[in-house]
């Protein structure tokens, strides 16, 4: 909903401070994840740095209220959801399960939803290949796949040094635009991917 009403780059940049709710939120309700330190919030600033360089890489920032905020909303509930993870892998439940009722309770809230904006079914669409595949790989790929191995790596490493890993969104994106596109690589967005890198590296260093 963000990106009806705000340009992509904008979300991208915003979307990338999950982290640092994320920090917050763990520091007040999670006790297992440690004390924050210097180089998280160095990390951090040096990592948004670098995904706003490689965001707007030559155009110029354009505030839209209505989809920034909604965009900062996002990454906040983004951390919930982090953290809320992490504090159900301490009871033990198995990844897939607990991923399971995550995904039928969200399908669940979401149906009265569907009433106050301009849903139709209309299953016929899916007889076109295209909107089949697309569906498909957003089914399996970007929700099933993507959560599982999220919550798995949240059960295992922590919602904190987890969430960092969002930095390397941008640079993935870059890099796949390169091989896959053909786009021409920028100093603007070099610079951004090894600010970013940085940021990852400092944020997730504990010595």
């Amino acid at each position: 909903m963000a990106l009806t009403y705000t340009m992509a780059s904008n979300v991208g940049v915003i979307i990338s401070a999950a982290p640092f709710f994320t920090a917050i939120l763990s520091r007040l309700f999670l006790k297992s994840e440690g004390k924050l330190r210097a180089n998280f919030f160095i990390g951090f600033a040096l990592a948004m740095a670098g995904v706003a360089l490689i965001g707007f890489n030559g155009s110029r920032m354009e505030l839209n209220p209505a989809g920034d905020v909604l965009a900062v909303l996002a990454a906040f509930v983004w951390a919930c959801y982090s953290i809320l993870t992490r504090k159900i892998s301490s009871f033990g439940y198995p990844v897939i399960l607990t991923t399971r009722r995550t995904f039928f309770y969200g399908i669940l809230f979401m149906v009265p939803v569907l009433f106050f904006f301009d849903f139709q079914m209309g299953l016929e669409r899916f007889a076109d290949v295209t909107y089949l595949l697309n569906i498909l790989y957003l089914g399996l790929g970007a929700s099933a796949l993507c959560f599982v191995t999220w919550n798995f790596a949240v059960k295992v490493l922590g919602a904190v040094k987890t969430s960092v890993y969002i930095y390397m969104v941008p640079v993935i994106t870059v890099v796949t635009s390169v091989l896959i596109l053909r786009e021409p690589v920028t100093w603007v967005s070099i610079m951004g991917t090894v600010l970013a890198v940085a940021g990852l590296f400092l944020s997730e260093y504990s010595g």
